[in-house]
């Protein structure tokens, strides 16, 4: 196993702080072990010219992003709107390809997990069908408990298989601001899974060291327990 999926509650939950995150822990603690980000289907212009922009990837344009619609909608309005088709076999055969040369592959889901992709299938049916392990992630604010089991459900409906949970303040966030809206004791005891911390708000979400710094303070010996990854270094 040596890809991660990571998908959220919705749209803007903070699937590509998270991803950005792990890439620069990835790539400042061990350069030696070759890393692929891919977004699987992207709508609008964003994650796949951020990650271009940030990280420097051995990976064709394609491969980071092998499906893209010009307009910010649902992808079955948008590839209608231009008269195409969502092939997702395309997608598939990328994947694959990534999984194959690299350690490992940070797959970025689009919105949450209940997200159409096509006219029948959503996030959820993808991960299951391609039998991708995931991460929710679920931003900090009133109303994330129940956008929280409400994915868990779904995803344990459609058999996806979920590690666990990261929280992340999209704003900044006091301390009890946190506890009152994403009290882990309780969101852990509703969808029997971990969370394995909690990303603090980026003034600068560019910042490769901070994004690291970020990465670090989860549990990620925990987090990433099976990928056969190499022990996260001494600090």
């Amino acid at each position: 196993m040596n890809s991660l999926l990571i998908t959220g509650t919705d749209t803007d939950a903070g699937k590509t702080v998270l991803t950005s995150a792990l890439a620069a822990y990835w790539q400042m603690y061990f350069p030696d072990r070759a890393l692929a980000i891919m977004k699987l289907l992207q709508t609008g212009t964003g994650d796949r010219e951020l990650y271009t922009s940030l990280f420097a990837l051995d990976q064709t344009p394609e491969e980071l992003n092998p499906l893209h619609f010009n307009a910010p909608l649902a992808p079955p309005i948008a590839a209608e709107r231009e008269g195409r088709s969502i092939e997702l076999d395309k997608v598939w055969k990328a994947l694959q390809s990534l999984k194959d040369r690299k350690d490992f592959v940070l797959v970025e889901s689009l919105g949450g997990l209940g997200s159409p992709v096509t006219w029948e299938l959503t996030v959820a049916d993808i991960a299951r069908d391609w039998r991708l392990t995931g991460v929710l992630v679920v931003p900090v604010k009133l109303g994330a408990i129940g956008q929280v089991v409400a994915n868990v459900a779904l995803a344990r409906q459609t058999n996806v298989n979920l590690r666990g949970i990261v929280l992340n303040c999209t704003q900044e966030r006091s301390t009890q601001e946190i506890a009152d809206w994403t009290p882990i004791e309780l969101i852990e005891s509703l969808t029997q899974l971990p969370v394995f911390g909690i990303l603090p708000h980026l003034d600068d979400p560019n910042d490769l060291f901070k994004l690291a710094k970020a990465a670090s303070e989860l549990d990620l010996e925990r987090f990433l327990s099976g990928f056969n990854l190499i022990p996260q270094p001494s600090k």
